[in-house]
């Protein structure tokens, strides 16, 4: 078992959850159930899933939570480009979001393969 709010994917997942809720903040209000929601529901499942998972007895249990909380992290890349592409973000504001989630990506990644 793990103490999650140790562990440094936990800490930056959660920082970066509230980065995409500042972003989507500036979203039309036509993406309210759209783009907004999708995003902020990716964002939230990815410290929520590495913090269930620390709970479990087994790696193997806790390898899946992180498998399931990296498959968020490529929901949201997905969703911050098309989002890009719809203009309601900034090419700067991508770059960052996307150097932020890279990070957390090969964080998890990395941590997953030591508990295999």
């Amino acid at each position: 078992m793990h103490r999650f709010k140790d562990l440094e994917i936990w800490k930056k997942s959660r920082i970066f959850c509230s980065e995409i809720y500042n972003t989507t903040s500036k979203f039309p209000d036509s993406e309210k159930f759209g783009l907004t929601n999708q995003l902020r529901r990716a964002s939230v499942s990815m410290p929520s899933n590495i913090a269930e998972g620390s709970s479990r007895k087994s790696n193997k249990d806790f390898a899946r939570f992180l498998q399931i909380t990296l498959g968020s992290a490529y929901e949201i890349e997905t969703q911050l480009l098309i989002a890009s592409d719809l203009k309601f973000i900034s090419k700067e504001e991508l770059d960052l979001l996307l150097k932020n989630l890279e990070s957390i990506i090969k964080m998890t990644s990395k941590f997953k393969s030591t508990l295999n």
